[in-house]
């Protein structure tokens, strides 16, 4: 690996990716790998269809290499790109299965904190007295069953730390309907994690 490339920009790895340069390329993937299987593990809930998403969302960096604009972020694009990809996967599988999604079975590597402290602003949530992995598994249970519209914008919010704005341009809609939806989405996490957690209280 010629440690160099790590000084540059992703503009520019982008660049040299361009132009063929493959250690270029790698370490393009290297930067992102991470975070993109993380968001594509909770969005897509199918470990199936993560590695195949990957790859076609690094294909479609490439083919569309030229529209990149040098003065913006390659995150947020590579990520709509990648949403874009999970979303017509999800869609393409639905139409071939019927099976129901299930849980998550790599919840467990998944960091929940920041969700959790974000929608416990009382005591409604004991996770002191919970082991972490059931907290996790429950937690990614109720982001998979949200509506895909939700769980997109949970997802990109808590976990990836996107910008309003940032959302905002790689979802294609208002500022406001972020707030909006954003807002839907952790009332609804909230609701289903009061509800998961009386009904296990009360067995």
């Amino acid at each position: 690996m010629d440690y160099n490339l790590k000084k540059l920009t992703d503009a520019e790895l982008l660049t040299r990716y361009t132009a063929g340069e493959e250690a270029a390329f790698h370490e393009l993937v290297s930067r992102y790998k991470n975070s993109l299987y993380a968001f594509l593990r909770q969005f897509l809930n199918r470990h199936d269809l993560v590695e195949d998403v990957f790859q076609e969302t690094f294909l479609q960096l490439f083919a569309s290499r030229a529209s990149f604009d040098q003065s913006r972020p390659l995150r947020p694009w590579l990520f709509t790109i990648a949403a874009n990809k999970a979303k017509d996967a999800l869609r393409k599988w639905q139409r071939t299965s019927a099976v129901p999604i299930g849980t998550m079975a790599d919840s467990q590597e998944l960091s929940f904190d920041d969700m959790l402290n974000a929608v416990t602003a009382d005591s409604t949530l004991p996770s002191d007295e919970l082991q972490k992995d059931e907290t996790a598994s429950r937690v990614g249970q109720i982001v998979a069953d949200m509506p895909e519209n939700l769980r997109e914008i949970l997802i990109l919010a808590y976990f990836q730390r996107f910008s309003y704005k940032q959302m905002a341009d790689m979802l294609g809609i208002p500022i406001g309907t972020v707030k909006s939806r954003l807002h839907t989405a952790v009332g609804r996490f909230a609701k289903e994690w009061k509800a998961s957690v009386g009904s296990k209280e009360s067995k």
